[in-house]
């Protein structure tokens, strides 16, 4: 096989190894976050509130890259849990504001473990986990700025079709 065709290889997809890697990692945190009755979803919004609360619905939102219709059922188990409340932002009432409780605040100081007993499950070191953090933010980005190129091309020319 010559490169090219080797460029059709499932091991040298980027998109199979993200896809492997992230599912791996995540199934990797399931007994760690459970120790916090968290799932790892719930334990992103956990961190965006540890970072500032109160927030808003759609700030936890953007910062998580999620979709209010994913947030709403992680929230309302959060708030189940005791963890969090919502209730309706002064400065608007169309929308929610997210905020910690007594317990949601005090389960950071568990959640303080999580990092390195992770690096550890996962054979990192600091400077290493932080260099991949650095590669997939940059991906991120790299794809956040090709998919914003594609929709500005179809939303040209769809505007040609006209």
């Amino acid at each position: 096989m010559n490169t090219t065709e080797n460029d059709l290889l499932l091991e040298r997809q980027l998109c199979f190894g993200l896809s492997v890697a992230s599912r791996s990692v995540i199934s990797a945190y399931k007994p760690v976050l459970a120790a916090l009755q968290l799932t790892h979803p719930q334990y992103l919004v956990m961190l965006a509130l540890w970072e500032r609360a109160p927030r808003r619905v759609k700030d936890i939102g953007g910062a998580l890259l999620l979709e209010s219709a994913t947030l709403s059922p992680i929230l309302k188990r959060l708030e189940a849990l005791g963890y969090l409340t919502r209730t309706r932002d002064d400065a608007d009432e169309r929308a929610l504001a997210v905020d910690l409780t007594p317990a949601g605040t005090a389960l950071r100081q568990q959640a303080l473990a999580v990092p390195g007993t992770m690096m550890a499950r996962l054979g990192l070191d600091r400077e290493g986990a932080m260099a991949l953090h650095r590669s997939m933010m940059a991906l991120i980005d790299a794809a956040a700025h090709a998919n914003d190129a594609d929709t500005a091309a179809g939303h040209t020319s769809a505007m040609a079709d006209n």
